[in-house]
């Protein structure tokens, strides 16, 4: 068997290859970077897989399985560069989309940006009202459908050559046989477009949200179809027809089936692949509570897991671009700030660093490749802490003195600043920029960051992870073994993930057998949907898992929060359970809960999973020796934040054994990153080479 992860960032691919040998008496583990190719995914995946391949003598046909991480999707929303796409709507609901929930996006502003208005996802134009009405509670049909009135609009959007139509009526989630049916109308005069219901994309109540949803869904869906089987047509062409999964927003992966109907469960696939690379190897290094902070070419990542639990947004949270996405997605933040993130100063004479980026085209200046403007990058390289012949193994050069002439023209010199200082300043705001976004996804939602460990990934992630450790406080940091792969190692380690969903609206601490028959109704409903999803996927019965989950709320309240359900029906005699689950997650969120209140469910979500066969890793050879000379490279100046230069040693990581320990100063180098140990800190290897590093 083998099987390859491939996590696709702004300036680097990353690749990793497992290979299960023959017989089952060993695995080989190989990982590559190549460039990413922005014009065109596609082209950098395959090229990483097929040099990966020659890294590990095997023949791309030999190719099993194919996971995919991939930032398509979100690209498309933040660039605005989506489908044109028409919307049916029920009469008198036209402007949803406009009005949204008449929030100001900064309330203290005269002058913001609305994006929803001013950059809407369906222009009002094509927004088409259809003579239609399902009534609440039960879904009783009141108007039905002018299906003379749907035809028209179908043709109007024909004529008018859109690629994409969305089907959003009031009320559809109690019942879809409107939508359904106007889809079907749609379909018949437009059979290439892309055509979804709401009901089939977010089936839950308020319907700015789900029409949002929805909306987004048909936006990034033709291009993201087109992307997947454009993947797919070059892999074959390649010579690999290997199944192919993708990366999900909550965590788990898909295939390329579900992907290219429900593409708006890919928004975050790119990040969630380093949190599910981040919990895997804490597991191996015994630690549960992680905060993660995965910093690459353009952005950096953060999440927390605690107890060893990814932690998924809340409904209110869940957002790109401003705009709601009803979908599950794990808790993480992005803020512009990586290798490749600018140093300038900005019209007021401030001192910036990112959020725009050099990205791979064309690069930090010391790339040579046409880069001017001053990055991370390049700071780090004119103190010394990146050895131009080292990076990437050598397979790209760096030249130090084009880093040092765009530090010098656009920041030292305009500053009044030494090189050094100039290169430190860098340093110091892009750090301060990540430990600020760290304390709003920890500290900000009652995390204290003296119990967790800092684990710094991606290929940036070890040069600043101690620096952002004492900056937040945290007890102690880890290096994974492979920093800059650890999202595609992600990818290996992922369970096969479906969500399916339902409003139910029901206070729990009233319920009778009328509300327990309906729930249990909902809920074996959709364990149906979902149980043919995995035996369509090829699950036997005996690996197919469910999870039942109660998103609840206080009676009256405006947002819920997830309480898992037990397993089989729900009754008076367990209901508690779910009550008193939903109290303990509002108590963790908010640091209060109001046990004597009513507790109303409003979302029954099934969470279908079948696991994959997980990435094992050989254990090294036992070592225990201090600072080994054999992993010694040489020694070269460098500049520590503090200002003093120090003659410090480089160290081999792939040398190194369990059991060993590096004091700094030191650079511990690899092919995918370079670990930073500043004076005072002591490096200890692990059983698997991951590195925790800590103050001596």
């Amino acid at each position: 068997m083998i099987r390859v992860g491939v996590d696709v960032g702004g300036t680097f691919t990353d690749i990793v290859l497992e290979r299960t040998r023959a017989g089952g008496d060993g695995r080989q583990v190989v990982v590559t970077k190549v460039p990413s190719t922005p014009h065109d995914q596609s082209e950098g995946v395959v090229n990483g897989i097929l040099q990966v391949c020659r890294l590990a003598g095997v023949e791309p046909g030999e190719i099993d399985m194919v996971f995919h991480g991939t930032t398509v999707a979100t690209n498309m929303v933040i660039e605005r560069n989506g489908a044109e796409v028409g919307m049916l709507t029920t009469r008198g609901f036209r402007d949803i989309l406009h009005m949204a929930r008449h929030k100001r996006p900064h309330n203290f502003s005269l002058q913001f940006d609305v994006p929803w208005q001013s950059r809407p996802l369906v222009k009002r134009r094509n927004r088409l009202p259809i003579t239609e009405r399902i009534m609440p509670p039960d879904g009783r049909i009141e108007v039905p459908l002018a299906e003379d009135e749907v035809r028209a609009a179908a043709e109007l959007f024909a004529r008018r050559g859109l690629d994409a139509v969305i089907v959003c009526f009031l009320f559809s989630f109690l019942n879809p046989d409107h939508e359904l049916r106007a889809k079907e109308i749609v379909r018949e005069i437009l059979p290439d477009a892309f055509v979804c219901a709401s009901s089939e994309v977010v089936n839950v109540i308020r319907e700015y949200e789900r029409f949002s949803s929805t909306a987004m869904n048909a936006y990034i869906g033709p291009k993201t179809a087109r992307y997947l089987r454009s993947l797919q047509g070059r892999l074959r062409a390649n010579g690999i027809d290997a199944q192919v999964r993708i990366m999900q927003s909550n965590g788990g992966i898909s295939t390329v089936e579900n992907s290219s109907e429900r593409p708006i469960g890919l928004l975050l696939s790119g990040p969630a692949g380093g949190v599910i690379g981040a919990r895997w190897t804490g597991g191996h290094c015994d630690t549960g509570n992680v905060i993660t902070i995965d910093i690459g070419g353009t952005s950096a990542d953060i999440s927390v897991i605690q107890n060893g639990e990814l932690r998924i947004k809340n409904p209110r949270d869940t957002e790109v671009a401003q705009l709601p996405v009803l979908v599950p997605m794990i808790d993480i933040d992005a803020i512009g700030a990586g290798g490749g993130s600018i140093a300038h100063i900005d019209a007021g004479g401030a001192f910036r660093v990112g959020p725009r980026s050099a990205g791979a085209v064309p690069g930090p200046a010391c790339y040579g490749q046409g880069g001017t403007e001053p990055t991370v990058t390049d700071a780090q390289v004119a103190l010394g802490r990146l050895d131009p012949e080292q990076f990437l193994g050598g397979d790209l050069s760096l030249d130090r003195s084009l880093a040092e002439k765009a530090i010098e023209e656009h920041i030292a010199r305009p500053l009044g600043l030494s090189l050094r200082d100039a290169a430190l300043g860098i340093l110091k705001v892009i750090n301060n920029n990540m430990a600020l976004a760290i304390n709003a996804n920890s500290v900000a939602k009652g995390i204290d960051p003296r119990n967790f460990t800092l684990m710094g990934f991606g290929g940036a992630g070890p040069l600043h992870a101690v620096a952002l450790a004492e900056i937040i406080g945290a007890r102690d940091v880890i290096a994974p073994l492979q920093p800059g792969i650890t999202a595609a190692m992600g990818l290996l380690v992922t369970d096969l993930q479906y969500e399916y969903t339902r409003s139910i609206l029901v206070q729990l601490n009233k319920a009778g057998p009328e509300e327990f028959q309906r729930i249990n109704a909902v809920a074996d409903a959709l364990i149906a949907e979902a149980d043919a999803q995995l035996a369509a996927d090829g699950i036997p019965p005996g690996s197919r898992r469910f999870r039942r989950i109660m998103e609840c709320r206080y009676l009256g309240q405006g947002f819920e929060l997830r309480a898992d359900m037990p397993d089989g029906p729900l009754g008076p005699d367990n209901v508690q359970q779910v009550i008193d689950n939903f109290y303990d997650v509002h108590f963790q969120q908010y640091g209060h809960a109001f046990r004597d209140q009513i507790t109303e469910g409003v979302t029954l979500r099934i969470v279908a999973s079948a696991e994959v066969e997980q990435l094992p890793l050989p254990d090294l050879p036992q070592g225990g020796r201090r600072n080994p000379e054999d992993a010694l490279l040489y020694t070269r100046p460098t500049v520590f934040d503090d200002g003093s230069e120090i003659d410090t040693p480089r160290y081999d990581r792939m040398k190194l054994l369990a059991g060993d320990s590096i004091a700094g100063p030191a650079l511990i180098i690899q092919h995918n990153s370079t670990t930073l140990l500043p004076p005072g800190y002591l490096a200890h290897v692990l059983g698997h080479g991951d590195i925790r590093i800590a103050k001596a």
